[in-house]
């Protein structure tokens, strides 16, 4: 029986497990210790930003990134629609009101066009939280540009893109702050964990204190804000280091994966996500495709009867049940965001696929959705 397929399983590839055995030989099982500072310096090294700050999730350094931002009650955040209620959520957390912007056909992320149109009607707009999905990095220079103009703190949750690049920067140091995550499904892992990046010191320092629990420097507990436990442990921080190392061909690798689906379904009804645009590198973390003539619930689920994970794509926030009756800016009848859920699914995509279960996933895809049978969506 042929092993089951999964979707983006954890490729440990490096030297993890040592890092995790110095960390008890030592005894650093707290979230402090020396593979935590390596880990924050190793990671901001290799994206070129100048500050890491190690936390507990993604979620978590999108959080205190809205803190920083200076967000709170009675503020507007933009945010995209087509994104993981995680970009959302902490916004809610700050008391302020997210507004949703649709995405542009050209990198599924959120449309500037909008975005400025947005801009330009809401009020108290305070910050704005850009997606950069599946590892496709949004259209920034006029994103950022815009954000300069209304004087708004721009965060990139960068949290399925580490290792994307747009014009030879990468993706998280192009905004105020970046935030990348290490959840077990990412392109690498700590098993649960996020990294927040900047080039502002101070930005750098503030939140650190407050993933810190708020504790100042004193011979005795002192806390002068409100804190959060969302610090990163130094075991799994020895794990990031480990996973680090060998990032780079894991991006390579996924990249690989990309390109053999594209040739593979050139001459099916399965069409992929769009490619990179100009002065743009993508890691890759998932290959998706838009199904034409199939409904991709139903390819998922047989794909599932073949021993294959698949994963339909985000649907919008502007559809959740929590956001009913918040603002979403779109620029036709169908949002793009909606007709990407309609039509979308993501495919195995690991850094450890093996080209012969690639082989097979494609021809469960082809044999599903070009046999002639047309399952409407």
């Amino acid at each position: 029986m042929n092993q089951r397929i999964l979707l983006s399983p954890p490729d440990m590839s490096g030297n993890e497990l040592s890092y995790v055995e110095q960390a008890f030989q030592d005894n650093w099982i707290a979230p402090a210790g020396p593979h935590i500072d390596a880990f924050e310096e190793e990671i901001a090294t290799f994206v070129g930003a100048k500050y890491g700050v190690a936390v507990s999730s993604g979620t978590a350094g999108l959080h205190l990134a809205l803190i920083v931002a200076g967000v709170s009650t009675g503020d507007i955040v933009l945010c995209q629609s087509f994104t993981f209620a995680a970009s959302v959520n902490p916004i809610i957390y700050q008391g302020a009101t997210p507004v949703l912007i649709d995405s542009d056909q050209e990198t599924w992320n959120m449309s500037a066009d909008l975005l400025e149109e947005a801009f330009k009607k809401e009020v108290k707009v305070r910050a704005v939280v850009v997606t950069h999905i599946y590892g496709q990095v949004a259209e920034m220079k006029r994103i950022k540009a815009l954000c300069a103009e209304y004087g708004a703190f721009l965060i990139e949750d960068a949290c399925e893109s580490l290792g994307s690049t747009y014009d030879g920067k990468h993706s998280g140091t192009i905004g105020d702050i970046g935030v990348y995550s290490f959840n077990g499904n990412k392109i690498m892992t700590t098993s649960g964990g996020g990294m927040v990046v900047t080039n502002h010191v101070l930005v750098a320092k503030q939140i650190k204190y407050l993933a810190t629990q708020s504790k100042s420097q004193a011979p005795y507990y002192l806390h002068e804000a409100v804190g959060y436990n969302y610090r990163l442990s130094n075991v799994l921080a020895g794990i990031g280091r480990g996973q680090l190392q060998t990032l780079d061909k894991k991006i390579v690798k996924r990249r690989c994966i990309f390109e053999d689906y594209k040739q593979a379904f050139q001459d099916t009804s399965v069409q992929m996500m769009p490619l990179d645009q100009e002065n743009v590198q993508s890691n890759r973390w998932l290959s998706v495709v838009l199904l034409e003539n199939q409904n991709p619930l139903a390819v998922m689920n047989f794909l599932n009867e073949q021993g294959i994970e698949s994963r339909l794509t985000w649907n919008p926030m502007h559809r959740q049940p929590f956001l009913k009756g918040v603002s979403f800016y779109k620029a036709q009848e169908q949002a793009i965001s909606d007709y990407l859920f309609a039509r979308g699914l993501c495919l195995p995509s690991g850094s450890n696929l093996s080209k012969e279960d690639q082989n097979r996933v494609v021809e469960q895809m082809i044999s599903f959705c070009d046999n002639g049978k047309e399952v409407p969506y």
